[in-house]
């Protein structure tokens, strides 16, 4: 929802930017810098609550504009500070009649109840970028702003879906 608002911003910007310099001739330079404008809408999954088990099986909750398989949360993961992928929930179809929904995977064997993780979605095709969660099992998880290039490598590791079951 960061690229949404960011570039619903920069359009109501640009377009104050505008109003407040009109006259009646267009230069080119000023078209030049509208047509640079961000102009497309990205749909993103948003992690919208994580709990974990003793036996540190996660529990997230995602809530994503899923519209079939053309537009869906395909995953969601649990990764380090450094970008390290520990695990990974496939989910193999969309949820457009259930929203938010809640998925479980694990156990997640290579943290201990300190051990630090974000918890990100993935939708296809924009990728990902949408809220985050950061936390430990001992401490609990809360909202957290990823930057959206964080660990993108990621999108092309193992394990990744087969398809959508529609």
């Amino acid at each position: 929802m960061r690229r949404y608002y960011i570039s619903l911003l920069t359009t109501l910007s640009l377009s104050f930017i505008t109003l407040s310099g009109c006259s009646t001739s267009n230069t080119e330079e000023g078209a030049e810098f509208m047509d640079e404008a961000p102009t497309e809408i990205m749909v993103l999954a948003d992690i919208v609550s994580v709990e974990v088990s003793s036996s540190f099986v996660f529990s997230v909750g995602i809530q994503s504009p899923d519209t079939g398989c053309d537009q869906y949360a395909n995953w969601w993961e649990v990764v380090t500070p450094d970008g390290t992928l520990l695990y990974r929930r496939i989910l193999a179809h969309s949820h457009i009649t259930e929203q938010p929904f809640v998925r479980s995977g694990g156990p997640v064997e290579e943290i201990d109840e300190n051990t630090e993780v974000y918890i990100r979605a993935h939708m296809h095709p924009t990728g990902y970028g949408g809220a985050a969660y950061k936390g430990t099992v001992s401490s609990g998880f809360t909202p957290f702003a990823l930057d959206e290039d964080f660990a993108e490598e990621l999108a092309s590791s193992d394990p990744l879906p087969t398809g959508c079951a529609g």
